[in-house]
């Protein structure tokens, strides 16, 4: 490979124009939603929870949905298409014969890839009247995607932030702030689904599934008010097929394929947006490519039981089939907190469970998966944002593998974030003041 492809550009003509929706390529068919036994309907409520078009899309059977020319236009301004980089100073670094690509959604507005999906969203909203959204958010990534998306469209926004992240990232705090978000700790006094668990302890670290119930019901309060979110739902990762879809079309510039696609998993968002273009190639066109999904052992869910369960804490949503640490567990906060959820995106679920996707759980201490991120950050040039290191992490361990076999395998990640608001985190893991 030639020092030409060290960064790989896709001229902006050629960026897609559709998201891939894998429903119709999978192994069988998605199981769907479903009530508990008892208590409202709680599909028969989704209109009311959901912004209409992304209803629609989270069930539809067309392989390829037209991303609307506003929303096109609102991704060029975020940067779109981003750059593949060839990882070569890191190549060298680790002496691995692997070759190394690392996507860079670090380079959004906000610096993450949320912003696919946010941008999708407000303009959504935009266009069927809403007059607010609320969502919730665990790392703070979302939080501010969706604050910077909704500003562009001037859509008031209130965000449920997970007390324990809320507590130590105040720089991005005042980030959503600046864009014009209202923000709660969560759990917060301002709904029912937090109260309870507010009255009983103010102090509570919260989780992505309490925020999550907050979000919805604050929603259900107001029928001018729409509920977003950033990860899970099927129309979600579709949004997100952006960065992968753009990424095959770099590899077709670089004259190379990936053997191993990487990256880290939470609820499911990014790795679907790198990984499910690819996943269609193997599915449809019999490509022999190994997904693994880089996860905290705080919280590996895609370990977890393959079952129906409840998307967010108080049950307010409805069932998924998921893998599932169930939707009341406790879980230890983590600098990477993203990836802190109990239970994985359907699609994702259903794929692990039929064996086509590999995960890897590292220690909560996280002190590996920094120290392999700090070495990035030295070879590459580019902080990753905690929840992204695992992948950073989990990618140069498998070029390590590689330098043991001698294998000469083509390794892609996804950099889904910047490390620029963590530094607390890489601080107190690390000792960097010390």
């Amino acid at each position: 490979m030639s020092l030409k492809h060290t960064v790989i550009f896709l001229p902006i003509d050629e960026r897609p124009k559709q998201w891939y929706n894998i429903l119709p390529d999978l192994p069988e068919p998605l199981p769907p939603p479903k009530d508990p036994d008892d208590g409202v309907s709680r599909i028969e409520r989704l209109p009311q929870i959901l912004i209409g078009e992304c209803l629609k899309q989270e069930f539809s059977d067309q392989s390829w949905i037209d991303i609307p020319a506003g929303v096109q236009d609102l991704y060029e301004q975020a940067g779109r298409p981003r750059p593949l980089f060839r990882a070569k100073r890191l190549e060298e670094k680790l002496k691995t014969p692997c070759r190394m690509y690392y996507k860079s959604e670090f380079y959004s507005p906000t610096g993450s890839h949320k912003v696919n999906t946010a941008l999708a969203q407000v303009f959504y909203a935009k266009k069927e009247g809403f007059e607010r959204l609320t969502t919730e958010t665990g790392a703070g990534q979302w939080g501010t995607a969706l604050s910077y998306a909704a500003s562009l469209v001037d859509l008031p926004l209130t965000v449920y932030w997970v007390r324990s992240v809320y507590n130590w990232k105040k720089e991005r705090l005042n980030f959503m702030k600046l864009y014009g978000a209202k923000v709660h700790a969560s759990p917060s006094n301002q709904t029912e689904a937090g109260r309870e668990l507010f009255r009983k302890d103010p102090e509570h670290v919260g989780s992505l599934g309490i925020a999550i119930s907050e979000g919805i019901e604050h929603a259900l309060s107001d029928e001018k008010t729409i509920y977003t979110l950033g990860s899970v739902l099927n129309h979600v990762l579709m949004h997100q097929t952006i960065i992968g879809l753009e990424t095959q079309k770099q590899f077709e510039i670089a004259e190379d394929y990936p053997d191993v696609v990487i990256s880290c998993l939470g609820g499911g968002s990014n790795f679907g947006g790198i990984a499910l273009p690819f996943m269609g190639d193997r599915l449809k066109k019999g490509k022999e490519i190994k997904f693994i999904a880089a996860q905290s052992e705080v919280a590996p869910n895609l370990t977890g039981e393959y079952k129906y369960d409840f998307a967010d804490h108080a049950e307010l949503t409805p069932m998924l089939k998921m893998t599932t640490l169930g939707h009341k567990i406790e879980m230890e906060p983590i600098k990477g907190d993203g990836l802190r959820y109990h239970g994985t995106a359907p699609i994702l679920s259903l794929l692990r469970h039929k064996g086509y996707i590999d995960t890897v759980a590292y220690p909560k201490d996280e002190k590996h998966v920094f120290e392999q991120a700090s070495l990035f950050a030295r070879t590459e040039g580019f902080l990753p944002a905690p929840e992204s290191a695992y992948g950073v992490a989990c990618a140069m361990d498998e070029a390590l593998k590689c330098k043991e076999t001698g294998e000469e395998k083509c390794i892609l990640f996804n950099v889904s974030g910047h490390g620029f608001m963590d530094m607390h985190g890489y601080d107190e893991v690390l000792k960097l003041s010390d």
